[in-house]
């Protein structure tokens, strides 16, 4: 999650001078040509995808997939990442290295061509590299660009070789350092705090990547360290994990249903289809949902493509052969979808494609008409193999076919009964919305808030010209545990959806979301700042991520934060967040005289009067916003289940662990 105050916003605008007669002075003059890395610094977004949280991650990621590259190829094993105590990361690696030669065309070391020029790299030759990952030739540079200095020191033919560089820009010539007997490529930067919103690295999320990237390439051994804060784990050492898997997208797969009951074995393919290699793990569970991820040259497809076109198709087809030869579906008379096959199925899909060709909003969706042949034949082989096999395993499958189908039909039932009363007027809204008089959803806002006493609040607080709220009463239906028709015929699900003028199921598609009508592009969570508020939350926030994730990808979903304290002396009255910042408040409105202080904790909404509560919670000029984001998909799948499904000792582990570095009650 990202914090964001919503009265700033960076624009990245093309302006015309405009004459009073309203004619544009627009002519050679006023091209502005960019030299370098200079147009990286002018629009970072660019190329990045934006200066806040996500796009800072993403500079450490372009290095790590540069290394994944040398493995890949077949020469790096071990991939090293230190978050350094001033603020830089450093990303080493034990491949062949930048090569440092003279480059003859260039006339300069290969080295600096490689940081300094976009679209320069071993990428583009397909002798160096089959297949790589990242922004295809423009990543290191990139990085370059946007830190504040970056040292590169590469491990060559016997020699360690070092140049440094300042926002993109060489300041020191190619010089040798030492001797070594390894090779390899060692890059250090500090991200450029005149670009970047926060500088500050996440250790959980780069962990997660990391993760995922040993899952997806097997053998090879990824450590981070976090060198900024020393852990209190009895011998002074600092935080590390290391990621190795030798079952690639098998050990993934279980890693993902850990907290999940599997009802089959995890069924793996290894492969090579009309020269595309193709991994494919897949395995049922007794829950409802459908997780399947893709991933293309280590690159995480969440929109999908061909290749997870041809996924479905050959799972449907194989699946639905093996069902009626076997006779296992003749006593029932009830129609199998291919939805019905997807339901409680984990699923992983990895090929490695020389050309990739993406699309999509975010370019995440892969294009290629040949790759989705040759998944489609990879999942049939494997499946046909396996049903054989396993009969008993085969038999689980088809009869939870058989229930996800029933439930399709009642959730059909269901969804039809939502559809009827979504009508977007008069008595079509909930009874218990308080609407907004603006209908442009841009400019719209609706706050999903805890209970009918803080709804109360809220509604007087507001600004209704744009504030809409919704009170919900106390905990929503938990969606990790429940099937769709279960869900859909929950009063205060129905009544965000009607609220929300969101619709699900379509002719082609029973589980699409139809967000044409979307009545807000911000949808506001709004709980006490307690730990029965933080769970109404992860409640709500399990519903988005399993039946409208749209509305969390297209970054509609926010959550607010109601301030902990009330800190008062006199007339004066200061709002804490936390209670570091209480504490500090205390000090500085008593001045040696902390009695003079009154502190109030407030336990929930509704102890704050309306006043209170626009000020500190939905005054867009001064609150702070959350926004949900999904910066990594597999991972947040798993943590959902984890924290809301069946099994209690992962949630207590998880819980306990990460009270170490959050404080979860605030």
């Amino acid at each position: 999650m990202e914090d964001l105050n919503t009265n700033t916003e960076i624009q990245n605008n093309i302006e015309e001078k405009i004459d009073l007669n309203g004619k544009s002075d627009y002519s050679a003059k006023d091209i502005q040509v960019l030299k370098g890395l200079e147009a990286v610094r002018k629009r970072p977004a660019m190329y990045i995808g934006d200066v806040g949280a996500r796009g800072l991650h993403h500079l450490v990621y372009e290095i790590v997939d540069n290394s994944i590259d040398e493995a890949l190829a077949g020469y790096c094993k071990n991939i090293d990442i230190t978050l350094n105590e001033d603020g830089s990361v450093t990303v080493e690696d034990d491949g062949r290295g930048i090569p440092v030669d003279i480059h003859e065309k260039e006339g300069k070391s290969a080295l600096e061509i490689v940081m300094t020029v976009l679209h320069a790299g071993g990428k583009f030759n397909k002798g160096t590299y089959k297949v790589s990952g990242g922004l295809h030739g423009v990543g290191v540079s990139v990085v370059n660009a946007l830190s504040e200095w970056l040292i590169a020191e590469v491990h060559r033919d016997g020699k360690i070789y070092r140049q440094k560089y300042q926002c993109g820009k060489p300041v020191t010539d190619i010089e040798v350092i030492g001797s070594s007997d390894k090779t390899g490529t060692k890059i250090t930067f500090k991200p450029d705090n005149q670009i970047f919103y926060t500088t500050d690295f996440d250790y959980d999320i780069l962990a997660a990547r990391l993760r995922e990237l040993a899952f997806l390439n097997k053998g090879v051994k990824l450590t981070i360290t976090d060198k900024r804060v020393k852990e209190e784990n009895g011998n002074g050492g600092y935080r590390t994990d290391t990621f190795y898997s030798e079952g690639g997208l098998k050990e993934f797969v279980r890693y993902l249903d850990e907290t999940r009951e599997p009802i089959t074995q995890v069924i793996h393919i290894e492969t090579v289809k009309n020269g595309i290699p193709v991994e494919i793990a897949l395995e049922y569970n007794n829950t409802f949902n459908e997780n399947i991820h893709t991933y293309v040259n280590n690159i995480n497809t969440h929109e999908g493509g061909t290749h997870l076109t041809g996924f479905r198709r050959g799972l449907t087809r194989t699946l639905k052969q093996y069902a009626e030869q076997s006779g296992l579906l003749t006593k029932k008379k009830i129609q199998i979808s291919g939805d019905d096959f997807r339901e409680g199925l984990t699923a992983v899909i990895s090929v490695k494609v020389e050309n990739p060709l993406f699309e999509g909003q975010t370019k995440t969706k892969l294009g290629n008409q040949e790759v989705s042949l040759a998944v489609d034949q990879a999942v049939s082989q494997m499946l046909k193999i396996f049903l054989e096999e396993n009969p008993q395993d085969a038999k689980a499958i088809i009869n939870k076919v058989i229930v996800a189908a029933q439930a399709r039909i009642a959730a059909k039932k269901a969804r039809e009964i939502v559809q009827k009363q979504n009508v977007l007027k008069g008595a079509g809204l909930p009874g218990k919305l308080a609407d907004c008089t603006l209908r442009d959803p841009e400019k719209t806002e609706i706050f999903l808030v805890e209970g009918d006493s803080a709804g109360g609040t809220a509604k007087q607080g507001r600004d209704r010209t744009f504030q809409a709220i919704l009170p919900l009463r106390g905990k929503i239906l938990n969606v990790e545990k429940a099937m769709q028709h279960k869900i859909l015929e929950n009063e205060e699900i129905k009544n965000i959806f009607t609220a929300l003028g969101v619709t699900i199921g379509t002719k082609d598609d029973p589980k699409a979301l139809n967000l044409e009508k979307l009545r807000y592009h911000k949808i506001i969570i709004m709980t006490d700042a307690d730990v029965d508020g933080s769970h109404i939350t992860t409640l709500i926030m399990t519903f988005f991520f399993r039946y409208m994730r749209e509305i969390i990808e297209k970054g509609y979903l926010y959550i607010a934060t109601p301030p902990l304290y009330l800190v008062k002396k006199g007339k004066e009255k200061r709002y804490a967040w936390t209670e570091d910042e209480m504490r500090k408040l205390v000090e500085e409105l008593g001045k040696g005289n902390p009695n003079s202080v009154t502190v109030q904790r407030y336990k929930g909404l509704g102890e704050m009067n309306a006043e209170q509560l626009w000020e500190t919670t939905m005054n867009p000029e001064t609150r702070i916003l959350r926004q949900v984001t999904i910066e990594n998909a597999s991972e947040a799948d798993r943590i959902f289940s984890m924290l809301m499904g069946e099994e209690v000792e992962p949630r207590r582990k998880f819980i306990e662990e990460h009270a170490i570095y959050a404080n979860i009650d605030a």
